[in-house]
């Protein structure tokens, strides 16, 4: 079974595009498996809108395989998404993993966006369902509460068949979700004693839909950095988790090559094979910096994480 270590980014703390590129083009260079963006639309720090920087990595990257960690499927229409995707697979030649989840009900996403949260789970589910079909079959018919199609097709379809499907979330319905539509599942801030039982709830629930998913397509993050835990920019870091979660971030943040293989080496015992690290910088050469000590020091290592 294949263990991965992508790079994920939530805010954009290049100065320039130039910036964004040279770590693009040092993270493909350098053996990194993908690049994952978060979803958020309406934030006062700087935020890259997911699809789109998945359309100018189709275009401004060889090799490296890249996803939205995760984008919020309750604010999109399902066959825009849908149609998307696929363009944007073929333009890649094979290289999206598409990620949804539903969105956090407090987030101001939806609010900017006259988008009711009530519903917002079905919605989702009905939209996953439509996604799926359409990247696989020709003249489509849905009927359900929120979205409705009479003999729908997209064309082209995406060049991955099946196109990965990555679904995120914890709650017993997203479990469900997975289980029905999923071909991966992806953790989101969270330790590995909170992953475990999720993985073990969605692999319980697979035979209910007469389905499997690998085992290796079972993903969680991390954010690292090197250096040392008593550095400024860690503190900040704690804090906010601390405020975001209300709860110590045990086990979601590793400083050092060493703390980066054990944290991982949780997770992997807890059934994850597929990992998006994030690197804690404060702008864009200390991002340079801390992706080029990663690959450095320790992808050369990371698929050693089994024996650990």
């Amino acid at each position: 079974m294949g263990i991965s270590a992508g790079l994920g980014i939530a805010n954009f703390p290049f100065e320039d595009t130039r910036g964004f590129w040279r770590w693009v083009d040092l993270c493909e260079a350098g053996g990194v498996d993908s690049l994952w963006q978060s979803d958020r639309i309406i934030s006062a720090d700087p935020h890259l809108e997911c699809m789109s920087v998945m359309a100018a990595l189709a275009g401004g990257t060889k090799r490296i395989k890249f996803g939205m960690n995760v984008a919020s499927l309750g604010l999109r229409d399902p066959v825009l998404t849908a149609k998307s995707c696929a363009t944007i697979d073929v333009l890649s030649d094979g290289r999206l993993l598409p990620a949804f989840g539903v969105g956090s009900a407090l987030s101001r996403d939806y609010v900017a966006t006259n988008t009711p949260t009530q519903g917002r789970g079905n919605r989702s589910a009905e939209g996953l369902e439509i996604i799926s079909r359409l990247w696989q079959e020709t003249d489509v018919t849905f009927e359900g509460k929120y979205y409705q199609l009479d003999r729908a097709t997209i064309a082209p379809r995406p060049v991955q068949n099946p196109l990965p499907l990555w679904v995120g979330g914890s709650a017993p319905a997203a479990v469900d979700r997975t289980a029905r539509w999923g071909t991966g599942w992806q953790a989101g801030i969270e330790s590995p004693l909170q992953v475990a039982p999720v993985i073990a709830a969605i692999k319980e629930t697979l035979p209910k839909y007469n389905r499997t998913i690998d085992d290796d397509h079972f993903g969680a993050g991390f954010a690292f950095r090197f250096g040392d835990r008593d550095e400024p920019i860690i503190k900040r870091y704690e804090e906010m988790l601390q405020k975001r979660l209300n709860r110590e971030p045990t086990d979601l943040y590793a400083v050092g090559n060493s703390d980066i293989l054990a944290l991982a080496a949780k997770f992997h015992r807890a059934g994850v094979h597929k990992f998006i690290l994030r690197p804690i910088a404060s702008d864009a050469e200390d991002m340079i910096r801390q992706t080029k000590l990663l690959i450095e020091q320790t992808l050369p290592d990371f698929k050693g994480i089994s024996t650990m």
